[in-house]
């Protein structure tokens, strides 16, 4: 991934906070006929990424396969109206800023039934904490999940890079900076008020 070195993102607990906040990954891995790329979500647990595919996706034949995971943040479109250095010189172009991290590492495929299930469990009760009577695994009926686990593999990807690329604006003064977070709030586009906080966040030295 090419990251210049304004943009290079190396603190794991931003790593990892990207990682959990937006699971939904693309793994993308070399195939026999090429270059494929699944989509679905992965939970980091102690060094390795942890998710399922279904028993037919070709990932479920690779095991030991490198595989590369992208996970993308937030992201959105810069105008060079937001900056206040464009009314002084007019040499400010659009850009898009972004956040992403990419996990490098060898594809395990797991076909252990309780495996699976506590995988299942963690990340229903992980997504379902916030609604009103949060759904369990165990509220479906016991014949029906046993089909499901036969129908799926576990995917465990052992992590061996990790690359964080941030792209938020490091390359300007402070005044521009605020100039984009000011004009995220405004637009307030779909992403817009995350993308705003991730750059504030920045400016404050959080992760």
């Amino acid at each position: 991934m090419y990251t210049p070195k304004s943009f290079v993102e190396t603190r794991a607990e931003a790593l990892h906070g990207l990682i959990r906040d937006y699971p939904f990954a693309t793994v993308v891995a070399n195939a026999a006929d090429g270059v494929v790329a699944n989509h679905f979500p992965l939970e980091l647990v102690d060094g390795a990424l942890h998710g399922h595919v279904a028993r037919g996706n070709e990932l479920a034949k690779m095991g030991g396969a490198e595989v590369l995971a992208i996970f993308q943040g937030p992201q959105g479109y810069v105008s060079p109206n937001w900056y206040p250095s464009k009314a002084e010189t007019h040499r400010e172009v659009p850009t898009w800023n972004y956040a992403v991290v990419h996990v490098r590492g060898r594809l395990k495929v797991v076909e252990d039934a309780a495996w699976l299930r506590a995988l299942l469990e963690r990340l229903t009760d992980h997504h379902e904490a916030a609604e009103p009577q949060p759904w369990r695994v165990a509220d479906a009926p016991d014949d029906h999940v046993e089909n499901l686990l036969r129908a799926i593999v576990g995917i465990e990807i052992a992590v061996e890079q990790v690359e964080g690329k941030f792209k938020l604006s490091q390359n300007h003064p402070e005044r521009n900076r605020l100039g984009v977070i000011a004009g995220l709030r405004r637009r307030g586009s779909d992403g817009d008020a995350t993308l705003a906080e991730w750059m504030a966040r920045l400016e404050e030295g959080a992760p």
